[in-house]
């Protein structure tokens, strides 16, 4: 019989202590500057900036924690593909709240 796995399919990425602690210090960063946003009140534009700081978090922790940035392009472009789906709902979204 023949193993259903390969070489290939066993190999773990192993990243070093000192890039998680600079993503941690990158993501606590953010959260300061998520802090500061909200208290500085950009009008209407300060929801916007906070979403893309969140997004900007959330990458991090794909990339790094979860490990993303070792998969095959397959599962990244499906995730692609369900971020740019979330994308047009929210832009829809704050269309419709802007324009009213």
């Amino acid at each position: 019989m023949k193993q259903a796995t390969t070489m290939k399919d066993m190999q773990s990425h192993i990243i070093s202590y000192r890039t998680y602690l600079y993503v941690w210090a990158a993501l606590l960063t953010l959260l300061g500057l998520t802090i500061a946003v909200a208290e500085i009140h950009f009008s209407k534009y300060g929801v916007l900036i906070n979403l893309l700081i969140a997004s900007i978090k959330a990458a991090l922790v794909l990339m790094f924690f979860m490990h993303l940035k070792y998969e095959g392009r397959f599962l990244k472009g499906l995730l692609l593909l369900s971020l740019s789906a979330l994308t047009l709902i929210i832009a829809l979204t704050f269309a419709d709240v802007w324009y009213r």
